[in-house]
């Protein structure tokens, strides 16, 4: 099993690693729409917030060894399920291969964000 940390996505906002790969797989933790230079959240729309999201997957799925190509299973949260349309908008131009998904609304997330994703891949 390995850790898997790169400064190009956010650190972990808890006791948690940015993804772990093991048994040819990655899993992802939740990735936020925070932008690693600043430490904020920059956009306070779901497009903005779920292509910084992407970006941040981008991030750590590259730093695993895999990519948006080789994922098998994502799990979604939105905060608001209104928002469902335009993020699948954003989330079809990176996840091209179709994986197997949830998406579900929850009460809140983290920073009062309103996308998180997390991704599991198969590694190169």
């Amino acid at each position: 099993m390995n850790k898997v940390h790169t400064d190009l996505a956010p650190k972990a906002v808890g006791p948690y690693s940015q993804a772990i790969v093991t048994g040819g797989l990655v899993f992802t933790s939740g990735q936020i729409p925070i932008d690693p230079a600043t430490n904020a959240v920059e956009a306070n729309d779901i497009v903005g917030q779920s292509e910084q999201v992407m970006k941040n997957l981008a991030a750590v799925l590259e730093a695993s060894g895999s990519s948006f190509a080789q994922a098998v299973k994502t799990t979604c949260y939105l905060s608001d399920m209104n928002d469902f349309a335009a993020f699948n908008e954003v989330y079809a131009k990176y996840f091209t291969s179709l994986p197997a998904r949830s998406c579900v609304a929850v009460k809140t997330l983290p920073k009062g964000v309103l996308v998180e994703v997390e991704v599991i891949a198969e590694v190169s």
